[in-house]
């Protein structure tokens, strides 16, 4: 049994930010509600190209990665008997979940008033772009403004010198680092109201979620008065450290060294690379020569490293006491074994997808495919006692697609 089985979320929401909170509550066992405007549905189900990426047909990875799992109700809640369907799904709902923005709440008559009206016991969440407080809490956004640029992430990352700044790694990267936050308010307030009868409102976003990501870097930049910068490419990481940074190996892939404590650890990379005289070097035998000569194990390293292919590492640093790891792109990460191994990708549907990142009893979570628009509508209206002529006169109306 999943740990939000029983759990009733009903999801007003559109594009990436909040439905990924949905997402991750449906991996949990929640039964995710998705409504969706009853002509139109969610804009998200229009995104094919991202980038250079362009996807034909369905399934489209830009729905299913943060709507797997969820049943689809196509909904006009500006109609007033489209509003009546939704009382009835929140009567009963546990959660309730949007994305839209102050103005538009009021107008729907989505806001936590009208919600709690209907049902006193539910859980409000809301994501937003820059705060539920302030002079801009009624401002939209991305997280590619919000979460990256606004929040720090993308001016700390950019080397110095350079023109222009570096751009989010991918698609939807801080809307799902930021929906796995939410959902994790979201089961937190849960459990409040489990102990106490009290409901909570939950309030995730981008801004903030940006902020708690760079949240080492921010706090050493306020204690030291100086602004993160970003390191320029293919430069060692440490002027002390041989060993926390890049190496290239010969088939021009890179592996990351992070020992932080590099004394303590140099004896055995030393042999791992195949070069044991340089334990007793007296460059680099204690912490204090290792870090004075930093440059002189760094060159040496890197010709040594460079001389052999990443696969010919991975077999030799297996006897590596420190930390390390492969830089890998997107399809060596998907195809990584120990990734395999711990179920975090896995299918749902006829795609693969990345598991949300919390897992219960050492078991894989178990995904769901995306709902199709409006595909569970008449089985949603049908569980809340509508007969046959009451849905054909929603239908009618407009209501309900």
């Amino acid at each position: 049994m999943k740990p939000l089985e029983g759990i009733r979320v009903v999801e007003v929401a559109m594009y990436g930010f909040v439905p990924s909170a949905g997402a991750v509550l449906a991996d949990w066992g929640a039964d995710v509600i998705k409504v969706e405007h009853a002509v139109t549905g969610d804009p998200q189900r229009g995104l094919r190209q991202t980038g250079s990426f362009k996807v034909e047909g369905d399934p489209n990875p830009n729905v299913a990665h943060a709507n797997r799992g969820k049943r689809s109700l196509g909904l006009d809640i500006s109609k007033p008997e489209g509003r009546g369907v939704l009382h009835e799904l929140i009567a009963d709902a546990d959660v309730f979940l949007t994305s839209f923005l102050p103005a538009s709440r009021a107008r729907l008559g989505i806001d936590v008033d009208d919600i709690r009206a209907v049902n006193p016991r539910i859980v409000y969440a809301r994501g937003s772009a820059l705060g539920p407080r302030g002079p801009e809490s009624d401002r939209g956004g991305y997280d590619m403004t919000a979460f990256w640029a606004r929040a720090g992430t993308a001016a700390s990352i950019t080397p110095p010198g350079t023109d222009g700044v570096i751009t989010a790694p991918g698609p939807a990267y801080g809307d799902t680092v930021s929906g796995t936050n939410l959902a994790g308010g979201i089961a937190a307030a849960l459990l409040r109201r489990e102990r106490t009868g009290e409901p909570s409102v939950v309030d995730v976003s981008l801004l903030g979620s940006g902020l708690w990501a760079l949240g080492h870097s921010i706090a050493l930049s306020l204690h030291l008065d100086r602004a993160w910068e970003g390191v320029t490419p293919n430069t060692h990481g440490s002027p002390t450290n041989p060993l926390t940074g890049l190496y290239r190996t010969r088939d021009d892939r890179y592996v990351s060294l992070v020992m932080l404590q590099p004394a303590r650890f140099w004896t055995n990379v030393c042999h791992c690379v195949g070069r044991p005289d340089l334990a007793d070097d007296p460059r680099f035998n204690t912490a204090e020569a290792l870090a004075a000569h930093t440059g002189d194990a760094v060159k040496i390293l890197r010709e040594v490293i460079g001389g052999r292919t990443l696969a010919e590492w991975t077999e030799r640093f297996a006897a590596l006491e420190g930390p390390w790891a492969p830089v890998q792109d997107t399809l060596q990460a998907a195809a990584d074994s120990q990734v395999r191994a711990n179920g975090y990708i896995g299918q749902a549907g006829d795609l693969e997808l990345v598991a949300s990142p919390v897992q219960f009893d050492v078991e894989d979570t178990l995904l769901g495919p995306a709902p199709e628009f409006a595909a569970q509508t008449e089985e949603i209206l049908t569980e809340l006692g509508y007969d046959w002529d009451r849905i054909l006169a929603l239908k009618a109306s407009g209501a309900v697609a």
